[in-house]
């Protein structure tokens, strides 16, 4: 089961490239990954239908009990076939439905294909929590797949509105799951649950108990809105949007058979709760009358099977929720004819609709007689879901009244109260048989149509018989095959046997016939007659049900509570967040400090626990960060402030190499040695001083706020380090890093060993949010340009050349040439032309030696893009091009990938994923080479964060250099941000020293002058 998902996840990635390759066709292949699904489960029917489930467990970390079951047991099964068959015959449709050049094609065969992945995990994982991921991911996938037309804003708006409505009701399934999980006798496992549920013991789970009632409520909350449900029922018809393919699969035989499947899943236990099932039968009876009635009047063939779909989730859940053998085994068998029926019902709209242009109703006429094969598979559908006898349908339905008349012998039902069941189920089915010979007769019968040659002035006349275009094959086959299952009806005794182990445990019995006694025949009849009724009468209902209108909508209900919410959330946004960053970091900063301090308050410790300091050299480094950081706060230069703050860096990275922290006092060197250029280049589009602010209050309002969170983070610490109970994990780590790790440098082996999942994660985190920073730099787009110094022709250099002798002069730097002469630096040049490799080597030495020194991957990649920084600060942005002509996201890309392939390497060697392994080489004379696979993972990191300094450097650097000149510090920056301006002209002081750091005869000091090649003018 588990390699059956991966294979829907594998196809999934593969199938945009082979769309590309093979275009609509690749469609055809891609049926063959569901497909895989059902033939699984054929090919395990024997095992199953023997009442021995298919069981299998993926173990992630088994020490927490994190792991994840599957189990494929009857209802399993069922599901399975459902999801696999049906997938893989609209995967083919699908391939002839679309154009060569539709629109997305590669983006809908990717989704699909993952759709059917991750709902076979929801019917065939056995935990709860698994169930709710899967849950999850069907939800965000429909969400793509109907608004596949993104393009069209009714797509969008249904989209987003199935979205919300389901996974509103997802997160309250997801609380009911953690509630009854966490009662005593509960559980996580679905088998365990609904057995401790139905346990008559005192070891079971107390049904009674308020926490088990609200549990089932909220667990039911899910299924209804997944299963689309009064008061949620509204997103499936708007969910019509989509493409028929997507119509037919997610919304008749997947997706909204989650709820019922889950409300099957646990009736065997939770109708002892005494609100689960009539809630269940409440809401599902309801909701089969709306969506009954609602389809009577609708003109779009799709709708008009879209509220038919309501009605009909309505009427299944009903029987599948009613807590006896009898009515989940009809339910059952509705399910399936459901699946069936309506799944080529909706490939037939698509087909009409791709035929004729149209699906409307009022404008078809005829269609039966030219498509005979079509409309014989739609009928045969149409009678199946209108409950015809011998079909799949009629058998399932006709259980089902069978069982209401008989006593259904539910705990929590009468006689009195499954004739009033009954009764309902009657009205229901009356409107199911009329709006199924609308939907077929609208499709393909001959009458009268309106004529749109003013709605739809693409067709010059009506679409009759000789209007239609033909249907290909693989259209046909898929609708033909699907109706074939309307004939499972005709083997009711092989559907009872395999039913009847559903619904174990549950009262009453389970039984399939055609012939259940007069009395359920002559109901039968009574509902035809009363449905031809209806038929007749279609115009007069259609004009009644126009005259009567509900007063409150569901549908506007739903569209005035995201209104409402919109507001509130607009007003509470003004109050919290005014679009000042001292505002934001004061609310954030006192909350923070009054959770803690409440935190403390609630709980004291019994002794603080405080150490000064180790020595008088820490005092005096604390000292010196004491200074930096008043400094800091006081100066009103925006350079010098930003000094102050690295100095107050490297004093913290002093005080880290004193207590004996090598690695940590190297990486914050070299990552304030990058901050500070990010901030000098950063501080050229900013005026030279902070603004001024005469209010002494808001001076000691933030003084304040700072005195306040300093001491709260120094208390929290003393706090955390006192409240201290165990022996510290760090006292084993030694050996553990030598003994697993093999390495001697601790903190290297826990980044690429004992934590290297988290490591992983953090990189994948670290490449979303730089490339989302940088971006924020690029006026227009990330074309990922880069500059290179432009070549010098022939003539230039032979002008250029001495006429004795004319040797080729090779500059230091070459992109440093595309500068104007007044701008260049000959000392930096020089300077950078040999920092620059060896900076690089001593990078690579730093990562080889980490595993057992101080150093690695992290420390080695930010010295090598310092190189990198240096080459551009000599250079400008063509030297940065002529350095690195390879652009930072290919480079982070890569280094994410090796990372990733570091991960994997151990399976080659036996072990699991990031268990890191030991490889000793012997070259002979050249001696032995001794490393771990974590080593890749380490380079991965190296090379990430190259790509990472890079990326920042083109957005602060080069970017805006390509973009326009420095404006004049005095000038607001936002009057210069993103316009092309005029050269301005040079300083009158030419004398000045383009490196001046004294802040009088420079625009913006250090390295500040040098990234803006000289542009800015004195004041």
């Amino acid at each position: 089961m588990l390699a059956i998902i991966a294979a829907h996840i594998c196809g999934a990635l593969l199938a945009p490239f082979l769309v590309r390759a093979f275009g609509r066709h690749a469609l055809a292949v891609l049926a063959l990954v569901p497909g895989s699904a059902a033939g699984y489960a054929l090919l395990h029917s024997a095992q199953v239908l023997s009442g021995d489930p298919i069981v299998e467990e993926l173990r992630w970390i088994p020490g927490l009990s994190m792991t994840l079951p599957m189990r494929m047991d009857v209802l399993s099964w069922v599901m399975t076939l459902i999801v696999g068959t049906v997938g893989a015959l609209v995967m083919v449709y699908a391939s002839r439905y679309f154009s060569h050049s539709a629109h997305g094609l590669r983006r809908f065969s990717a989704v699909f294909t993952a759709f059917a992945g991750a709902m076979l995990g929801v019917v065939q994982t056995d935990h709860t929590i698994g169930l709710y991921i899967f849950w999850e991911a069907t939800s965000v996938l429909s969400f793509l797949l109907i608004g596949h037309h993104y393009d069209r804003r009714p797509a969008r708006v249904a989209a987003r509105q199935a979205l919300t409505v389901t996974t509103f009701g997802s997160l309250a399934m997801f609380a009911g799951f953690v509630i009854i999980g966490e009662m005593p006798a509960g559980s996580y496992r679905f088998s365990q649950l609904v057995n401790s549920l139905s346990a008559d013991t005192p070891q079971g789970i107390d049904v009674a108990s308020p926490l088990c009632i609200v549990a089932g409520v909220l667990i039911l909350l899910g299924a209804f809105s997944k299963s689309a449900l009064v008061p949620a029922h509204f997103w499936l018809p708007g969910a019509m949007a989509a493409p028929t393919p997507v119509s037919a699969f997610l919304h008749a035989a997947a997706m909204v058979k989650a709820g019922v499947y889950l409300v099957a899943r646990l009736t065997p236990g939770m109708t002892q709760v005494p609100v689960w099932s009539p809630l269940v039968v409440a809401v599902g009876l309801i909701t089969m009358l709306l969506g009954g009635w609602r389809a009577l009047k609708q003109d779009d063939l799709k709708l008009v099977l879209a509220y038919g779909t309501v009605s009909q989730l309505g009427l299944i859940t009903a029987t599948v929720g009613q807590g006896s053998a009898g009515a989940l085994t009809a339910g059952m068998t509705m399910l399936v004819a459901h699946s069936f029926f309506k799944s080529t019902l909706f490939l037939t709209v698509g087909a009409v609709e791709s035929a004729t242009g149209t699906r409307e109703i009022s404008k078809l006429s005829g269609l039966g007689r030219r498509k005979p094969v079509l409309a014989a598979a739609a009928g045969l559908a149409a009678l199946s879901m209108a409950g015809v006898p011998l079909t799949t349908g009629y058998l399932g339905k006709e259980a089902l009244i069978s069982t209401l008349l008989d006593g259904s012998a539910a705990a929590w039902s009468s006689q009195a109260l499954d004739l009033v069941t009954l009764g309902v189920v009657v009205c229901g089915s009356i409107l199911t048989a009329a709006y199924s010979w609308r939907a077929w007769w609208g499709a393909f019968g001959v009458r009268s149509v309106t004529p749109i040659g003013v709605a739809n002035p693409t067709w010059p006349q009506s679409p009759r018989v000789h209007d239609c275009r033909p249907t290909p094959f693989f259209m046909y086959a898929p609708i033909v095959l699907l109706s074939c299952g309307a004939l499972l009806g005709l083997a009711p005794r092989p559907l009872e046997e395999t039913f009847a182990q559903v619904s174990t445990g549950l009262p009453g019995h389970a039984h399939l016939a055609w012939w259940s006694g007069w009395i359920p025949a002559v109901t039968t009849l009574g509902i035809f007659a009363v449905a031809a009724l209806l038929a007749v009468a279609a115009q007069r209902v259609e004009v009644w049900q126009k005259r009567w209108t509900v007063p409150v909508a569901a549908a506007d209900m739903y569209a005035w509570t995201m209104r409402e919410l919109e507001i509130v959330a607009a007003r509470v946004t003004r109050l919290t967040q005014r679009g000042s960053l001292p505002w934001d970091l004061s609310t954030i900063l006192v909350t923070l400090s009054a959770l803690t301090a409440g935190a403390m308050i609630m709980r004291p410790p019994s002794v603080f626990v405080v150490r000064f300091a180790d020595s008088g050299f820490q005092v005096l480094i604390a000292l010196i960060i004491f200074l930096a950081t008043v400094e800091t706060v006081r100066s009103r230069r925006r350079l010098r402030a930003a000094i102050s703050l690295g100095g107050v860096g490297l004093g913290v990275a002093l005080l880290f190499a004193s207590q004996g922290a090598p690695d940590l006092a190297l990486t914050l060197i070299v990552v304030e040695a990058v901050s500070i250029v990010i901030f000098v280049l950063v501080l050229r589009r900013l005026p030279r001083f902070f603004s001024d602010r005469p209010l002494a209050h808001n001076r000691w309002w933030r003084f304040a706020i700072a005195v306040t969170v300093g001491l709260g983070v120094v208390l929290t610490g003393i706090y955390a380090s006192s409240a201290r109970i165990h022996e510290p994990v760090s006292a084993i780590m030694a050996n553990e890093a030598q003994e697993f790790g093999g390495g001697d440098n601790i903190v290297n082996v826990i980044l690429v060993d004992m934590r290297a999942w988290d490591t992983v994660g953090e990189l994948s985190v670290l490449l979303v949010i730089a490339t989302g920073v940088a971006s924020l730099i690029y006026v227009r787009s990330r074309s990922g340009r880069i500059d290179r110094a432009p070549a010098r022709s022939a003539a230039s250099d032979a002008d250029a050349r001495p006429l004795r002798r004319r040797v080729r002069r090779v500059p230091f730097l070459r992109g440093a040439e595309a500068l104007p002469t007044s701008e260049r630096s000959i000392v930096l040049e020089v300077v950078a032309r040999l920092l620059f490799p060896t900076m690089l080597v001593l990078s690579v030495w730093i990562l080889l030696v980490g595993h057992n020194n101080p150093g690695g991957g992290f420390i080695g990649g930010v010295i090598a893009g310092l190189a990198f920084v240096v080459r551009y600060l000599a250079g400008g942005r063509h030297e940065l091009g002529e350095a690195m002509p390879i652009s930072p996201g290919r480079i982070m890309g890569f280094g994410l990938f090796i990372a990733g392939a570091g991960a994997l390497a151990p399976v080659l060697f036996g072990n699991t994923v990031l268990e890191s392994v030991a490889v000793d080489l012997h070259l002979g004379i050249l001696g032995d080479i001794h490393f771990t696979t974590a080593m890749i993972l380490d380079i991965g990191v190296y090379v990430l964060v190259i790509g990472l300094i890079l990326d920042l450097i083109s957005a602060t650097g080069a970017e805006i250099d390509r973009h326009s000149p420095i404006p004049d510090c005095g000038v607001p920056a936002s009057d210069h941000v993103g316009i092309e301006t005029a050269p301005i002209e040079q300083p009158a002081d030419r004398h000045a020293h383009p490196l001046d750091v004294s802040g009088e005869n420079s625009e913006t000091g250090a390295l500040g002058a040098v990234g803006q090649r000289g542009t800015g003018a004195r004041r």
